[in-house]
């Protein structure tokens, strides 16, 4: 499934920037933008990493041209003072209503930033897509909408991040964890460290710390040579 970002009427050239440096963040890269206001739009400097972006985004006529190749399109809007008859999909509801839509490609329709999308442009979306807010303040900033909604395209199963945690490529088997365990355990024994906890208790938390920070066996035997040497001492 494709995505595409389609800007309407968007006013200030560094919200345009802002919402590509969002696209940009989160792996989307296909950026449409109808009737921009400023003739520089291009040349935005709020666009960090994303300038390619900028410079390949289509510039359309109307929002009919910027949908013409989509199959399934949103118009991002806040609902207040609006009466529609399109199906209104919240924010977090958005992956598991797409997993559900035989379409390839996804139109997210965002307004400019002092009114927002015109009834016309939200009835010529197939639906709505809302991001729930108090109702104290019921609209979001145009580069904040675009990056929640990047954000949460993210948290699809097929999303590939450019960088993740790397987990060890040669893990140590848990006989061991068990014995560099033992050693830390000698060696808390011996300078009394920890003694508020029961030998239960100094175990189970020092298999919770070696369990939220993994190490590869390299590592592992490295540092229970250094315990092993620091008992040897002491």
């Amino acid at each position: 499934m494709n995505f595409c970002v389609v800007l309407v009427r968007p006013r200030d050239p560094n919200n345009i920037g802002a919402c590509a440096r969002a696209m940009a963040n989160f792996g989307l890269s296909d950026l449409r933008v109808v009737e921009p206001f400023p003739p520089v739009w291009r040349e935005a400097t709020s666009a960090v990493g994303a300038t390619d972006i900028m410079q390949n985004a289509a510039q359309l006529h109307s929002l009919d041209e910027a949908l013409q190749d989509c199959t399934f399109s949103l118009a991002a809007t806040a609902l207040r003072n609006r009466a529609v008859v399109q199906e209104v999909i919240t924010l977090p509801q958005l992956n598991e209503r797409l997993a559900t839509a035989a379409t390839e490609k996804v139109a997210l329709v965002f307004g400019n930033e002092k009114t927002g999308l015109s009834n016309e442009d939200i009835e010529r979306c197939e639906a709505i897509l809302n991001i729930p807010t108090v109702a104290k303040q019921p609209s979001i900033n145009l580069a904040q909408a675009v990056i929640l909604t990047c954000y949460e395209l993210s948290r699809r199963t097929d999303f590939t991040p450019l960088r993740s945690v790397s987990k060890p490529t040669d893990a140590p088997t848990d006989q061991q964890k068990e014995l560099f365990l033992t050693a830390v355990e000698n060696l808390c024994e011996k300078v009394d460290l920890r003694n508020d906890l029961s030998l239960t208790q100094r175990l189970s938390f020092l298999r919770h710390t070696l369990a939220r920070h993994p190490l590869s066996t390299v590592q592992l035997f490295f540092l229970k040579t250094l315990v092993d040497r620091l008992n040897q001492r002491l």
